[in-house]
């Protein structure tokens, strides 16, 4: 397996008012926010559209557990069923089961100090 991660997809925090905070994010600092947040669209090496999402959720979320972390990375990965193979053989703890939807494949996994860590196959092209 060459690639495993191949980009940030997203960045996840939890906040008292998502509502406020993605107010002062669009006013202040220009993000274009939405119902999730906010998504920043690049190309890759090779040219083709990609997406990173900027979201705050609300401070009571359970979507980082078992993470105790006020936060969550989500990382774009190729060929996540693979992954996770090639990740469970190394001992690497995953959380749940792998779900899919229109705009890819999700699984989530710990890292060495417990922070639960988003792995999404992404399919950009739902977004647009």
């Amino acid at each position: 397996m060459k690639k495993r991660v191949t980009g940030i997809g997203g960045l996840f925090f939890k906040t008292k008012d998502p509502k406020a905070a993605k107010d002062w994010y669009k006013k202040h600092l220009g993000f274009n926010t939405d119902d999730y947040g906010s998504t920043f669209w690049w190309k890759d090496k090779e040219g083709k559209d990609c997406s990173t999402q900027w979201s705050p959720f609300a401070e009571d979320t359970k979507y980082f557990e078992p993470s105790k972390k006020d936060f969550m990375f989500n990382y774009r990965v190729e060929n996540l069923e693979a992954l996770l193979k090639v990740l469970k053989t190394e001992g690497v703890t995953i959380v749940g089961d792998m779900e899919t939807y229109d705009y890819g494949k999700f699984a989530w996994i710990l890292d060495n100090e417990g922070n639960k860590i988003e792995l999404w196959e992404p399919i950009d092209a739902a977004f647009q």
